[in-house]
């Protein structure tokens, strides 16, 4: 948990930061007076004032702020040409605009940056969709996927790659329908499938070799003789496509003696084991021999303009996604229930931190580009309520009068407070093991 909200303090701080930073850079493009950059929030610790601006560190660093001369109507102005009020409706609207701006562009820098640091990743992650097989009672078997079916459209998406379906279903709400097209011999199937996070259970699961990743201590793979490496090629002579056939073989023994075919080091044995009933750690008690599967992955990496191209493509499909999803939320579709609040950010903050620095930056940029998008929500005191004000203002071709905006701010503020107050009331349900 410390982890996690180390983590969240510099991440989301940084992408805070970022915010206000083009806020400030397009306000002084324009000639608007910054009166304060300030680093966190709170008393002011030190800084320098270069200018008309004081540059500051403040006592909380998370995140920052910037204020502009004559940016609150509330306070009493003297009119002069580089105050932000001052400035004509067209600049304050692009002002505003650059915060959210500048969130999307550090997200796809930030995505950039690992595309080109490039890595490892499972082979079949970029290959067309192409079904081994589908897991028992899934929804994938519900929509009537057969092994061997290929999917040529998922969601929206023509010919689709299991990354693209992955991304698609992350975004998608639980149980949602989505249309699936199948290539199955020389006909087009049309239908539908519930959607849910893991991709081999919407549309079954590709091709890979069965290699064992571990052995666990005292279970049957190890007392069998199974290592780490070996290759599973059949079991009671079913040729194996894919790890979770063989784990689906594993539950059809009913703790039966089984024989497996394996190949290690270009020979291949048999071996055979007895399978035993437990629960291996996750809560759901099942037949287990004690290994673990370890992917086939290749590597991959870009160059500069291809992994920026890439990344601002993945960001705007994104982008996509998460507006669709926060219209869903406002008409009542999807539910709050299923909206993470900074407890859960926290821990997916620490599971990242855990997983590496690769998996921290990710986060970053999908923070950031949240932080963007929930920015332009036309809710006051958000960048997209001052838009949406600014645009009210220049149809009616005057301004709104103070009370006026004070009342909507007022308004604007409760409604935020109330979301916050549920998204963490679902937060706290969340870690007690009945929610």
């Amino acid at each position: 948990m410390l982890t996690g909200i180390v983590a969240v303090a510099i991440g989301l701080g940084v992408m805070v930061l970022v915010h206000e930073w083009g806020h400030f850079v397009v306000a002084r493009a324009f000639g608007v007076r910054v009166e304060v950059f300030s680093i966190g929030f709170g008393t002011r610790l030190f800084g320098i004032r270069r200018g008309p601006t004081d540059y500051r560190l403040s006592a909380l660093p998370l995140g920052g702020y910037v204020r502009m001369a004559g940016d609150n109507p509330a306070e009493e102005r003297r009119g002069d040409p580089d105050e932000f009020l001052s400035k004509p409706r067209w600049q304050r609207v692009l002002i505003a605009l650059a915060g959210p701006t500048t969130n999307f562009l550090m997200a796809v820098v930030l995505t950039a940056a690992l595309f080109v640091r490039g890595g490892e990743q499972p082979s079949y992650a970029d290959k067309a969709v192409v079904v081994a097989g589908v897991v028992k009672d899934s929804p994938a078997q519900k929509a009537g996927i057969q092994t061997g079916d290929r999917i040529v459209s998922f969601a929206g998406v023509k010919d689709p790659t299991w990354d693209r379906v992955a991304l698609e279903l992350a975004l998608s709400a639980p149980g949602r329908s989505e249309p699936v097209t199948i290539e199955r011999g020389d006909r087009l199937i049309t239908t539908s499938v519930a959607s849910e996070p893991q991709p081999f259970a919407v549309l079954g699961y590709p091709p890979e070799p069965v290699i064992v990743g571990s052995v666990a201590a005292g279970l049957p793979a190890q007392h069998a003789g199974l290592k780490e490496g070996d290759n599973i090629v059949s079991a009671d002579g079913q040729h194996l496509m894919a790890p979770s056939q063989f784990s689906e073989v594993v539950q059809a023994s009913g703790g039966k003696p089984m024989t497996l075919e394996v190949v290690r080091g270009g020979q291949t044995e048999m071996l055979e084991l007895r399978p035993i009933w437990g629960d291996p750690g996750d809560g759901t008690p099942r037949w287990q021999i004690g290994i673990t599967f370890r992917f086939v992955t290749s590597p991959r990496q870009y160059s500069v303009p291809q992994a920026v191209l890439k990344a601002t493509q993945f960001h705007i499909v994104l982008a996509n996604k998460l507006i669709y999803l926060v219209g869903e939320l406002f008409t009542g579709k999807v539910s709050l229930k299923q909206v993470q609040g900074p407890l859960g950010i926290v821990q997916e903050s620490s599971r990242a931190a855990k997983r590496g620095f690769g998996d921290v930056v990710s986060l970053m940029a999908l923070v950031s580009l949240n932080l963007g998008i929930l920015n332009l929500l036309p809710i006051p005191i958000l960048d997209g309520g001052h838009i949406m004000m600014l645009g009210i203002e220049g149809l009616l071709r005057h301004d709104l009068s103070l009370k006026i905006k004070e009342r909507v701010v007022t308004v604007g503020m409760v409604f935020l407070l109330l979301v916050f107050l549920i998204v963490m009331y679902n937060d706290v349900l969340r870690l007690f093991p009945s929610h």
